[in-house]
């Protein structure tokens, strides 16, 4: 099962870049089946695997091992911005990239490939109350302070919590979704989730960047190391003192090593905040990950 899900990974990045350089798809393709993945393949994976959680005290750890990283990336950048003389917008990438991982398009299918089928539900925690709701409050403070906008309101992230469509699809498999559901519905999900690796890969490799940034080197190699290295060691020393084991441990620790949300890379584009050490941290960070991911998941945790 890994070395196919990777053959695929591999696969389908490597069409999507080319469909990008090669301009065979319209321009916006990437967002249209990024739609796709959001509204429809991400709440189908979430309704297949949240009934199954059995909800225990430990899940709180699950759910606070990301923002117990988010205070350390704050920490760590912060301290690494002011000795190295980084430039406000090469600070506020790191703190968007290395806080916020693609714990869902690319987290999801690697958890249920490297570490099986029964760690997903645990994968789905990570994300959503780790990653989206930072993205939500944290993402958007870092975009208001740095680019220039408004600051968010409590009643604009609220309303951007809510209306994520994964969120409602986690809160419908907590209290209406059965663990065991018709075979129709069961089937139909499958088939859905099951699209999620191939088309996040595709939609990945259609966004994916790959130009190196030789000016800012210096914060590039600061960031992946942090993403890569730092963050998932620091998860491995949180989980057993949340009380995780087993799978809930492995899980944590291998969502903690993801590289760069694609989002988070985004939003510091359309920002303009260093765009291209922003596209780099996205883009040699997922290769990276291609080769760190395995060995995480490899250690024996728990």
């Amino acid at each position: 099962m890994t070395f196919d899900a990777f053959a695929l990974i591999l696969a389908m990045l490597a069409l999507g870049y080319a469909f990008q350089r090669a301009r065979v798809l319209p321009d916006n393709a990437a967002q249209t089946l990024n739609l796709v993945v959001l509204y429809v393949c991400l709440p189908a994976a979430v309704l297949r695997y949240a009934p199954r959680l059995h909800l225990e005290p430990a899940l709180i750890g699950v759910a606070l091992v990301p923002w117990l990283l988010l205070a350390a990336t704050v920490a760590l950048v912060t301290l690494a911005a002011r000795w190295l003389r980084f430039r406000d917008d090469e600070r506020a990438v790191l703190l968007l990239t290395v806080a916020l991982g693609n714990t869902s398009f690319l987290g999801y299918p690697l958890t249920r490939a490297l570490i099986g089928e029964h760690a997903l539900p645990y994968a789905v925690i990570y994300d959503q109350f780790g990653a989206f709701l930072m993205l939500s409050t944290f993402g958007l403070w870092v975009l208001a302070r740095y680019g220039g906008d408004a600051p968010p309101t409590a009643r604009g992230m609220l309303l951007r919590v809510l209306k994520f469509p994964p969120l409602w699809a986690l809160t419908f498999g907590f209290t209406v979704m059965p663990a065991e559901p018709p075979s129709w519905i069961a089937g139909g999900l499958q088939r859905l989730s099951d699209a999620l690796l191939p088309l996040a890969m595709l939609t990945i490799g259609l966004s994916v960047k790959l130009a190196l940034p030789r000016d800012e080197l210096k914060p590039l190699a600061i960031g992946l190391a942090l993403k890569l290295a730092v963050m998932p060691a620091l998860a491995l020393l949180l989980v057993p003192l949340m009380g995780l084991h087993g799978e809930m441990a492995r899980t944590t620790v291998l969502e903690s090593a993801m590289p760069s949300m694609v989002t988070a890379g985004a939003l510091a584009i359309s920002h303009n905040l260093a765009p291209r050490l922003a596209a780099a941290m996205v883009g040699y960070g997922l290769l990276l990950s291609l080769i760190t991911l395995p060995l995480w998941a490899g250690l024996p945790i728990g």
